[in-house]
């Protein structure tokens, strides 16, 4: 017996030691540095590793993609008032692709692969296969962290040391437990069983295996003083409030910002569009508390207790308790029956007393109903089919980003939209919900829902303000430049002129007041600089009139026209001052 309370005694020293790696090697939560919106170096899929404690997210795609856009690689054009609409056009003349990263040009080569004709729509962008997109998005968190490595900023959880370190312990365990299996007879030349050093090696290379199995990044020194600037980006987007409702296609007015800011988590709109692959219901938008953020949440499914009603869970309390007195009773002369029937009355004793204390400090939760989604079933008969009894029910109650999913029997199911604000009655111990209460109604928040006009026409207001009129170009002006006749339309980002007779868009032009004003000229003063302070970059070019940032981008066959985008800005600069 003393042999195996040692071998028991090895395997329990082992796993401590294990889960005390595991303690010391979480990634840290650093705090925010003060609000900026200065920029850095980092790439936004590498910042979007860092601002999620080292866990890389599917923000990492989407602001790369919106970060391509910024860099002029692709064009995102949203024709109407539903961003869903927007389309992916490549650019007829890209930047050279040599120094982008593995990661970018991965998720270039998935826009150039899908596009017809050169556009592709931004819906078309999401994975109809699983496999195909697990596939493809483990090999980008690859790229992404081996970048972040490189940079210094992330390292392995369990270092290769710490590792071996298991694995050394992992070898004393196996003796132990070999030596044990010996003792006991077990492989001695008269048995049948396996070899005593059967059981040592399966011992060794299980805990082995577990002691090398990689749990993901944490943080370095470097990369906690980085991740600490860009929570600090992160502050400073998150306090204006019209920063979270922009569209994808604003990046031709805020550059980079919204790129990073999909990163950080602060584009709502742009990162509810951009999908780049099937979904993740671990990852959830919430808006409770008045700030858009994003909330993990955990499903428990294998514990017997979860969800369980009270009769249920008495009934198993006292059953384990009563087989394990029996146990104890008639079988106590043998050593293992006497620890199974122990086992089984502490079980059920606990499981009693559990369950009487849980329905004692019942409590109320109020919160943003997150996700609903079946849990279990049950079959009524042979004729019909399994019928849902119990949901699974994620709250954010605002205490935390992180929260465990609840029991919600599947009659109240119709109680709980996404979005809603309620309050429910929780059994803690058993996660079981006993009542809920609607508090407030909210729209559907899914990821892949479409934003309708009219949940955007304030914001489209927002972005046209009164400065653009009277109107800085006229149709002739512009067909001046691109060289064909055309029309202008309203855009909820500006104006859009398109070429006479094919419809095609040839120049876009947008405005911006106020704090948007001033960040979109701060990340369009790049290229020549012409007199007056106005800048031209390539297809582009942005100048200020008043406390109004104006930005010119030529499109499709109106890029011919660039020589004369200088003489453009001119006739802006003109007009305003008649």
């Amino acid at each position: 017996m003393a042999d195996v309370l040692l071998a028991a005694a090895a395997v329990g020293l082992w796993l401590l030691a294990y889960l005390l790696f595991r303690i010391f090697t979480r990634p840290a939560s650093p705090s925010p540095a003060p609000a900026t919106m200065d920029l850095g170096a980092e790439s936004p899929a590498v910042v979007s590793l860092l601002v999620n404690r080292w866990s890389l997210t599917e923000d990492a795609a989407e602001s790369t993609l919106l970060d391509l856009a910024a860099r002029r690689f692709i064009e995102l054009r949203q024709p109407g008032n539903d961003p869903m609409q927007t389309t992916v056009h490549l650019s007829s003349s890209p930047p050279a692709s040599n120094d982008l990263f593995p990661y970018e040009r991965q998720v270039l080569d998935r826009i150039r692969g899908l596009a017809v004709g050169g556009v592709v729509p931004i819906a078309a962008l999401t994975f109809r296969n699983a496999s195909e997109s697990s596939s493809w998005n483990n090999r980008l968190r690859k790229s992404v962290i081996a970048h972040a490595r490189e940079l210094g900023l992330s390292q392995r959880r369990i270092s290769r040391t710490m590792s071996a370190v298991l694995s050394v312990l992992a070898a004393g365990v196996g003796l132990a437990v070999g030596y044990a299996a010996w003792h006991f007879g077990i492989g001695k030349a008269e048995d049948d069983r396996p070899p005593w050093f059967a059981f040592a090696f399966f011992t060794f290379a299980a805990l082995s295996a577990l002691g090398a199995r990689s749990l993901g990044e944490r943080d370095t020194e470097a990369g906690r003083a980085t991740a600490a600037r860009w929570l600090g980006v992160r502050d400073w987007l998150r306090g204006h409030d019209q920063f979270a409702e922009l569209p994808p296609a604003a990046v031709a007015i805020w550059d980079r910002y919204l790129a990073y800011g999909a990163a950080v988590g602060a584009t709502r709109l742009a990162s509810a569009v951009l999908d780049l692959e099937m979904g993740n219901k671990r990852l959830v938008w919430s808006s409770f508390g008045g700030v858009w953020h994003r909330v993990r949440v955990r499903y428990p499914r294998f514990w017997p207790r979860y969800g369980r009603t009270l009769p249920h869970l008495l009934v198993r309390g006292i059953a384990y308790a009563g087989i394990g007195s029996l146990i104890l009773k008639f079988l106590n002369d043998l050593w293992y029956c006497r620890w199974i029937g122990i086992a089984l009355l502490l079980l059920g004793v606990y499981m009693l007393v559990r369950t009487i204390l849980d329905v004692a400090i019942a409590r109320e939760i109020t919160g943003e109903v997150l996700w609903r989604e079946t849990w279990k079933t049950k079959r009524q008969n042979e004729d019909n089919p399994a019928v849902p009894w119990l949901d699974h029910l994620a709250i954010d109650d605002g205490r935390a980003d992180r929260t465990t999913a609840w029991g919600l029997p599947t009659e109240w199911a119709s109680q709980c939209h996404d979005g809603d604000t309620v309050t429910i009655t929780v059994r803690p111990w058993s996660r079981r919900i006993v009542k809920v209460v609607t508090v407030g109604q909210g729209r559907s928040r899914e990821m892949t829902e479409t934003v309708t006009e009219e949940e955007t026409g304030e914001l489209s207001l927002a972005m046209m303000p009164a400065a653009a009129t009277p109107p800085l170009f006229s149709d002739e002006d512009i067909a001046a430049v691109v060289g064909r006749p055309v029309a202008s339309s309203p855009l909820p980002l500006g104006l859009q002129f398109t070429a006479a007779g094919t419809g095609k868009p040839v120049l876009l032009l947008q405005s911006l007041s106020g704090l948007p004003g001033r960040v979109a000229w701060r990340a369009n003063q790049r290229g020549q600089q012409l007199p007056g302070g106005a800048y031209v970059n390539g297809d582009r070019a942005a100048f200020r009139l008043g406390e109004t940032t104006y930005v010119v981008t030529l499109m499709g066959e109106g890029r011919g026209g660039r020589a004369h985008l200088p003489w453009l800005v001119a006739q802006a600069g003109q007009r305003a001052g008649s």
